[in-house]
């Protein structure tokens, strides 16, 4: 294996100057080790090298080097350069250790944290490994056009300019926010000009910088229950107070009682998430009549309703709105494929300085180059094809899914037949805990989460979120094979 090399010049602890140079040398170059920076196997600087930076003759820079090589911090010839020993010796690092403890400082006080340290929570992440049933939220990756998406990258940095290395406007690159423009207007019925589409890096992003602009500590926000994890972790960061609604066939229950003092409502009524509900036009109406009577704002979350498998397309709530009530966000994330952190937020006119400003503190602006290549994958028309492609890819999975469901599962669990989106919910019967049944599946192979782990509080029905677009139709069979006896064995 090559050894790591000490390229850029090394910054050492100032001279004493009533320490003899050999000797303040080979302590610094003692303590860089000792304290981990200059790691095992790591190449010490050339003699030249020191010699030039530190104004050190070459003789006191070999003096030092022979030093550390006989008491075993150092190995090397004549030629080959000499690098940090692989295997350090163990009775000298712990009298370092010792001495370090005997010459410590008093003990330092606590660090003190902000409230917004105290509340924030991690967001989960992805894990790398092979698909498997019923893993959601994913899209099909094998299927992206990889090599398309590699030469439209490479003709991209062929002609780059220096404007484009330099950097764009915090609400982001302006022929995307063009292209983002005319796609929403045309197919998700959203009523909007470019100059109110904010480019982001995920609708994650939004959700904080929106929740910053409008929120105070206290402030109460009304969002589905089962939602979306990811707005609670936000908005319980910011110190807001959470109002959690149920969801019936319709979307979101509505009422008075239930939305008082609400300052902000998220919704997610194309494609309910977790349970795959689209929000009813009546329900949709009494939402935007109640926010231009009580002042609120609505956050929408369109986060994959350009996969619709069945009935008329839905015009998002956007684009009812007359009153600039909504905020509109969506990501290619879930369209594409989840490392491309790239999204968008449509604002109301009244909002786009403040969000402008808000993102030019926090993220600057997503990365320029990704965006530029989306603009093309876009406006050349592949984002369309795609889009058209996986479509009728996963309307055939879900028709697998429930297919094999309604041979093998009845009785078991009844699996919805959503109209849109990644995933679907199964509903268990006879009262067998989805806790219970996610954890023995895991055993089987299978991935599922249970409702309850994006409820506030507990869910009067049991189920799980069984996805679809990401599995092959081999393996959601197996899936379903394995879930039947599963289920069928909990059942005896």
């Amino acid at each position: 294996m090559a050894k790591r090399t000490t390229s850029l010049g090394l910054m050492l602890p100032q001279r004493n100057s009533q320490t003899p140079a050999y000797r303040w040398l080979y302590e610094s170059l003692r303590g860089e080790i000792l304290e981990g920076r200059l790691r095992p196997g790591a190449r010490l600087p050339a003699s030249r090298e020191l010699a030039r930076q530190y104004g050190l003759s070459r003789g006191t820079i070999v003096n030092a080097f022979e030093q550390l090589r006989s008491e075993g911090y150092a190995a090397g010839t004549i030629g080959s350069g000499t690098h940090v020993s692989k295997v350090l010796p163990d009775d000298l690092l712990q009298v370092d250790r010792e001495e370090s403890r005997q010459s410590a400082e008093p003990k330092r006080r606590k660090r003190e944290l902000s409230q917004y340290a105290r509340r924030v929570t991690p967001f989960p992440v992805f894990e790398v490994r092979p698909v498997r049933a019923f893993r959601a939220n994913h899209p099909a990756l094998e299927l992206f056009p990889v090599d398309l998406w590699a030469q439209i990258t490479a003709r991209r940095l062929r002609r780059i300019s220096t404007g484009m290395l330099l950097g764009c406007s915090a609400m982001g690159y302006r022929p995307l926010r063009d292209a983002v423009a005319d796609y929403l207007n045309t197919s998700r019925g959203v009523k909007c000009v470019a100059e109110q589409v904010a480019i982001v890096s995920g609708v994650q992003e939004a959700l904080d910088a929106v929740a910053r602009v409008l929120l105070d500590p206290g402030d109460r926000v009304a969002m589905e229950n089962p939602g979306y994890i990811g707005a609670t972790i936000v908005f319980r960061s910011l110190g807001a107070k959470i109002s959690p609604l149920p969801v019936d066939e319709e979307g979101m229950e509505l009422g008075e009682a239930k939305l008082s003092r609400a300052k902000l409502v998220y919704v997610t009524p194309g494609h309910q998430f977790p349970l795959g509900i689209t929000m009813s036009l009546g329900r949709r109406l009494e939402l935007l009549a109640w926010a231009r009577r009580s002042g609120a704002t609505i956050f929408e979350d369109d986060y994959d309703s350009e996969y619709r498998y069945r009935g008329r397309p839905v015009p998002a709530l956007q684009g009812l709105d007359r009153h600039g009530l909504v905020l509109y966000a969506g990501s290619f994330s879930k369209v594409l494929f989840p490392s491309l952190r790239l999204g968008y937020l449509v604002l109301p006119a009244d909002l786009v300085e403040y969000f402008a400003a808000t993102k030019s503190v926090t993220a600057r602006h997503a990365p320029l180059l990704e965006q530029a290549v989306l603009c093309d994958f876009i406006s050349e028309g592949h984002f369309a094809r795609h889009i058209r492609r996986m479509r009728e890819i996963y309307a055939e999975r879900l028709a697998v899914l429930l297919e094999a469901a309604r041979e093998s599962l009845d009785g078991l669990m009844e699996v919805s037949n959503i109209e849109a989106g990644l995933q679907t919910v199964g509903w268990l019967q006879g009262g067998v805990s989805a806790e219970r049944v996610a954890r023995a599946a895991a055993e089987r192979g299978l991935e599922m989460v249970p409702l309850q782990a994006y409820a506030l509080g507990r869910l009067k029905r049991q189920g799980v979120q069984l996805g679809f677009a990401a599995v092959d139709p081999v393996e959601i069979r197996r899936g379903i094979g394995e879930l039947h006896a599963l289920l069928d064995g909990m059942g005896k």
